[in-house]
């Protein structure tokens, strides 16, 4: 039912408390669940997506309303609203947040709780006369558009992407330009993948959604101000709360898609260097780890299988046949030794290159100012971009990408696609570079996305990319964090990196393990890094060749230590899957900052030196050279076994540890259930019908509950096919007993199997009066060192099973 109000406004001067002194209310209406206030300069247009999303449109007078999102896919639910009109406030709202405008002095501002959370300063203006040069020489525009907010004094503000900047953004004034920062250390205000993107420690999240160039002023004056600056397009934004993070990444996930989920494989090893020159250094490289016995799943091939030199072969995107003469054979033979390839393709075409020619002829490229195929030279070239934006251009790419895909290629590396150079005058068939530029990553990932399921319909896309926008994650998207200098410095600012963005979104971003600028030959270093990558979303060694990066050439010392750092990484393989399932199913981050933890410890704020892996993993890389013991804050939540002496640690204090060589410190939260594979030299070798499963009991923990998600790893939509199966675990002290669970939620697609299980149970003090497995009495192992209780188990999983364990206190 229509509902319209009038009201004519009075011309008078505006206090100084208004949002906009120039703007004035003239009238508001609501139907069909859109709400609009009309003023004097425009219309505001409110849309609820959810209870927990509304989203905010300026309209200027003599503007036409755009609805196209780069980003957005949810579609708007139908959700109970209230209105209330009283005084000179109208409130319109959900059971989760609401928006309230003043009408006179002109004021919009949003609240949840019962709290203002954030509202326009000035809202939406227009400034002639200024310039935006956001790359020396690049960029200059003579206006720019804003959206003004205010900010409360003491929040902390996170997001615009990947920045080396610290946890707490608030005070910079930040691009939003995809770029490239080759050899960065520990801070770094511009890199490959910026995203229009502020959190806030009061648990909200604004996203701007527009796709052209612009800035993020993060209250850099000090004046208790965020500000989004734009060249042009969408003046749109959502709001974004929840009752908890995870509560806020599920509902920014759903608005603008959830991640697929990845193949398994893409959770094990990868070989992978700057690059390899030929089919027998590929071979050479997998037979060394087979000969090492250290797992590999994937390796990498950089540009040179499609040219003998850095310069001047980019764009051939075909097989080198002088170094690599039968390729379909060497996919073949790789796969029958478990390894995955995956090439590196890029978007550019260089006028030397082979296909130079057909990109003219085919008309794919983007265009000069006056239509002409736009060449340009960079460190590799002289140079075209493909038009993706251009359905020839578009198809003609996906057609390569789907011929390497039949050929057996089953993973895609994107690189440069910032776009790495791609000057503003550049045309494309929906708008200038400047416009485009930042989504161009995103809309290549989708290509890419696209090509690898057309070819392989029901084979799980693996697309490495490191330039994206919000919104890449719901195309596969596997962002890694740029060209990280081969320093402790490089190593310091990964942690940072891949927190910020699995809070908007991008759960997969990780590091080239190891780092990848620089001739730097120090094994403590890349130790240490392929340590913390064991707890980073994706396992990936890569360098500029000059050091190896891989360990099976590196010494005996560094190899020993990275291969119990891989194995280990393997070991978890079954906890690290069911991450990649909360993440697909949720957005939750597979890295999470221990804010979320405790939401409510200002103290954490700004801290990102330990952090959690998954629920129940807590990690505190070490991050210096010759340290021999840290500083790891313990979240008050838990009590925390130390992984490797089972000690415990209560919750709630900061403690000095020592540190060792073989790792880095690690626990695990009392109550937690662990699983963990056999050993295996490739994810393709394992068996998940036999794992071991460590329960860490803690007296103060009196029920305990986790769940495992299982599936073949490799075909598309398992959730949806019923392709699936979920094994729950509980744990209860009742008195002297200890009731511990197992129970199977089983799709119907998926086999109900029987799992052989080693239950090991920590912090048993005593060897237990009696352990029975349903009605039969059993004896299980106890160690009084470690004082562990080992129990071997037969589990037909579509039967519950029940042990209980009587403590001997």
């Amino acid at each position: 039912m229509k509902q319209f109000f009038f009201l004519i406004a009075f011309l008078f001067t505006v206090s100084i408390s208004a949002q906009n002194p120039t703007r004035i209310y003239k009238s508001h209406n609501e139907e069909n669940g859109k709400f609009e206030v009309v003023t004097n300069d425009g219309r505001y247009k409110f849309q609820f997506y959810t209870d927990a999303i509304l989203e905010t449109s300026f309209i200027p007078n003599n503007e036409v309303y755009n609805n196209n999102s780069h980003a957005v896919v949810l579609e708007p639910e139908t959700i109970q609203t209230t209105y209330k009109y009283q005084g000179d406030t109208i409130t319109y709202g959900s059971k989760g947040i609401s928006v309230k405008i003043v009408t006179q002095p002109f004021q919009i501002s949003y609240v949840c709780d019962g709290k203002t959370i954030i509202s326009e300063k000035r809202g939406y203006i227009k400034s002639a006369h200024e310039q935006m040069d956001m790359v020396k020489g690049n960029i200059v525009t003579d206006s720019i558009e804003k959206m003004e907010f205010n900010l409360t004094k003491d929040e902390v503000l996170y997001g615009v992407g990947a920045r080396a900047l610290g946890m707490n953004r608030r005070g910079n004034r930040l691009p939003l330009f995809n770029r490239a920062h080759y050899g960065y250390e520990t801070e770094s205000k511009l890199m490959n993948f910026t995203m229009p993107i502020v959190l806030s420690s009061n648990k909200y999240m604004i996203h701007f959604d527009n796709a052209p160039i612009g800035y993020l002023d993060l209250d850099s004056k000090g004046d208790n101000s965020l500000t989004y600056e734009t060249i042009s397009g969408r003046k749109t934004y959502q709001v974004i709360v929840g009752e908890t993070w995870y509560d806020i990444m599920d509902n920014y996930t759903s608005l603008t898609g959830k991640q697929p989920m990845l193949p398994r494989w893409a959770l094990g090893n990868f070989s992978s260097r700057f690059g390899y020159h030929s089919k027998e250094e590929v071979e050479m490289t997998i037979d060394k780890f087979k000969e090492d016995q250290i797992p590999v799943d994937a390796i990498i091939l950089d540009l040179y299988w499609f040219g003998e030199d850095i310069k001047g072969t980019m764009g051939n995107l075909e097989f080198l046949k002088d170094s690599f003469p039968n390729p379909k054979q060497m996919i073949k033979d790789l796969k029958s030794k478990n390894v995955e390839t995956i090439l590196i393709t890029e978007p550019f075409i260089l006028s030397t290159s082979n296909r130079w020619d057909e990109a003219v002829e085919k008309d794919i490229l983007a265009k000069d100012t006056i239509g002409n195929p736009a060449r340009y030279d960079f460190y590799f070239g002289n140079t075209g971009i493909i038009d993706i934006y251009n359905p020839k251009g578009k198809q003609w790419f996906k057609d390569i990408y789907k011929d390497l895909a039949k050929m057996g290629v089953n993973g895609f590396w994107g690189d440069l696609g910032e776009p790495e150079v791609h000057p503003h005058w550049v045309q494309h068939h929906t708008g200038s570079a400047q416009e485009v530029h930042n989504i161009y990553g995103h809309d290549w990932a989708k290509l890419v996305y696209e090509a690898s399921l057309e070819a392989n319909p029901n084979k799980r896309p693996f697309i490495l990319m490191r330039a994206g926008y919000s919104g890449s994650q719901r195309y596969g998207m596997v962002p890694w964090s740029g060209d990280v200098n081969r320093t402790w410095g490089g190593l310091q600012s990964q942690p940072e990196i891949a927190l910020q963005m699995g809070m908007q979104g991008m759960a997969f971003m990780h590091s080239d393990l190891g780092g990848f600028a620089g001739a730097n030959l120090d094994d403590e270093l890349y130790v240490r890094w392929l340590q913390y990558g064991v707890f980073q979303p994706v396992f990936r060694p890569h360098a500029q060749e000059d050091v190896p990066s891989e360990p099976v050439f590196r010494s005996d010392k560094a190899k020993r230590l990275a291969k119990f750092a891989i194995l280990m990484r393997y070991r978890m393989l079954p906890y690290n899957y069911h991450l990649m399932y909360e993440n697909h199913l949720m957005g939750k981050p597979l890295m999470r900052p221990l804010l979320f933890e405790e939401p409510d410890n200002p103290e954490l704020y700004n801290y990102s030196e330990t952090y959690l892996w998954g629920n129940d993993v807590l990690v505190a890389p070490v991050l210096e050279a010759g340290k021999k013991v840290q500083n790891v804050y313990f979240p008050k939540t838990s009590n925390w076994f130390n992984i490797e002496t089972d000690e415990i640690i209560k919750g709630g204090q900061t403690k000095s540890v020592k540190t060792h060589t073989a790792y880095i410190p690690t626990y695990v939260r009392a109550g937690a259930f662990i699983p963990l594979a056999e050993s295996m030299q490739s994810t393709k070798d394992y068996d998940d019908s036999a794992f071991q499963l460590q329960y860490y009991h803690h007296e103060d923990v009196l029920e305990s509950e986790r769940q495992f998600y299982f599936d073949d790893g490799k075909t598309v939509r398992p959730l949806e096919n019923k392709n699936y199966q979920i094994l729950v675990f509980e744990a209860e002290i009742e008195g002297r007993w200890l009731e511990i669970d197992f129970e199977a939620e089983t799709g119907k697609n998926f086999p109900s199997e029987t799992k052989t299980i080693e239950l090991t149970i920590h912090n048993i003090q005593k060897e237990p009066k009696r352990v029975k497995v349903g009605k039969e009495k059993v004896d299980g192992t106890y160690n009084s060192e470690y004082k562990t209780l080992t129990l071997n188990l037969t589990w037909d999983t579509s039967i519950e099973k029940e042990i209980r364990i009587k403590l001997n206190k």
